[in-house]
């Protein structure tokens, strides 16, 4: 099944004319992007958009072969002209199957907000499945179908939906999942291709033939990052948004709780508001079990916090406790850390404070402190396929 892509955008494209920000400055040529629209064998055209005859044009492409137009969700506004030869678009409810005589099945998936998603079977037998803009599959069970071969999807703006798919088996290791829908909000440039590689996507240019089926070699997911950055950098935001797209996710708070302490309370509270609802928490600092065990992927949030309790349980930071045997302690124990990683089978993101670069501590303890966890962070570093930098938001990769 040949798919085009004849836009890949949101509703009002990218860039927006009236609009300033930084991903509409930075959307030229193949960034620039129409409203989305999927072309499928020349006959089948989902969504109908503004200029579509025009863009199948520059894509190599007529629209005089289509034979059904479909619409996943009511267009507001000024009514789409529609082009000459084609017919009247229209939308499939929900759970009913269309076959054209194409042989191509079209199936209405019910979705979450208002709008349609379609999955469409060619006669071959390969399979597609397209939301629309802001949308995830409403009502998802394991049925034992095979996963789709290619999913096309608002994965910015809905990254949860594709973790719905990844639960129920419609999402496997070899899905080709294809980014639409992309507006100003997602991030510009290179950036956008980083964070789609993370959650297993990619993004294409306007104008793209695809082929549904065709091995393609879907972006390789690390099994182990680090994410450093300083104080409010976004470390934990940047380590969230890498597992967004996935079920099941263990969070590991190393924080701990301290009773009579508001301010505290409300940074936790915040962390766990801004959490996927499908994902547990498990309060500790024994991470070398965790890792040991198979399961989903873990988020540890934070190698400096769970350091503080290592020096803690270590005595390191008195003077007479640390020559006494307290730094053999530690050592050890961030060894048993460092190969537990190194062996882990599990897919791990961890969060650490980089320090180090402005004022020296003033005591004792404090460079102490400072000096362990700038080891630990390089040796966490030594066993990660990606280790990544966030400075004042932005993503800095420094492996992978």
């Amino acid at each position: 099944m040949e798919l085009t892509l004849l836009g890949t955008g949101a509703p009002d494209g990218l860039p927006r004319p009236d609009c300033p920000c930084a991903a509409c400055a930075s959307a030229r040529g193949d960034r620039a992007r129409a409203a989305t629209a999927l072309l499928l064998d020349g006959v089948l055209l989902l969504d109908l958009t503004p200029g579509a005859a025009l863009a199948a044009a520059r894509a190599g492409h007529s629209l005089t072969g289509v034979r059904q137009v479909l619409l996943t969700h009511p267009h507001g506004g000024p009514p789409v002209e529609l082009p000459a030869g084609l017919p009247s678009a229209g939308r499939v409810a929900d759970g009913r199957v269309l076959t054209l005589l194409s042989g191509h099945r079209v199936r209405a998936v019910p979705m979450d907000s208002p709008g349609t998603g379609y999955e469409v079977t060619s006669p071959g037998g390969e399979r597609l499945l397209y939301l629309p803009l802001g949308a995830s599959p409403a009502g998802l069970s394991e049925d034992g179908s095979a996963p789709y071969e290619m999913v096309v999807a608002d994965v910015t703006g809905r990254p949860d939906a594709l973790a719905r798919l990844r639960a129920t088996g419609a999402v496997g290791s070899t899905t080709d999942v294809i980014a639409v829908h992309l507006g100003h909000e997602a991030p510009p440039g290179a950036e956008l291709d980083r964070r789609l590689a993370a959650a297993g996507a990619r993004a294409v240019p306007d104008g793209t033939t695809l082929i549904v089926g065709e091995y393609h070699a879907v972006p390789d997911l690390p099994r182990r990052t680090l994410v450093l950055g300083g104080a409010r950098s976004g470390k934990s935001v940047e380590a969230e948004r890498r597992l967004e797209a996935f079920p099941e996710v263990v969070y590991v708070a190393t924080g701990g709780t301290r009773d009579g302490d508001a301010e505290w309370a409300s940074r936790v509270g915040l962390h766990r508001e801004r959490r996927p609802g499908s994902w547990r928490t498990e309060e500790t600092c024994e991470l070398a079990p965790l890792l040991a065990d198979g399961g989903p992927p873990l988020l540890i949030d934070c190698l400096s916090l769970w350091l503080t309790d290592a020096m803690d349980r270590a005595g390191a930071w008195d003077d007479d406790r640390w020559a006494g045997g307290g730094e053999a302690a530690l050592r050890a124990r961030v060894a048993e850390l460092v190969a537990a990683v190194r062996a882990t089978e599990r897919a791990v993101v961890a969060v650490s404070n980089e320090v180090g670069s402005g004022v020296v501590p003033a005591t004792a303890s404090g460079r102490r402190f400072r000096d362990e966890l700038g080891r630990l962070n390089a040796a966490f570093a030594a066993e990660c396929e990606h280790v990544l930098l966030i400075v004042a938001g932005q993503a800095v990769v420094l492996r992978g």
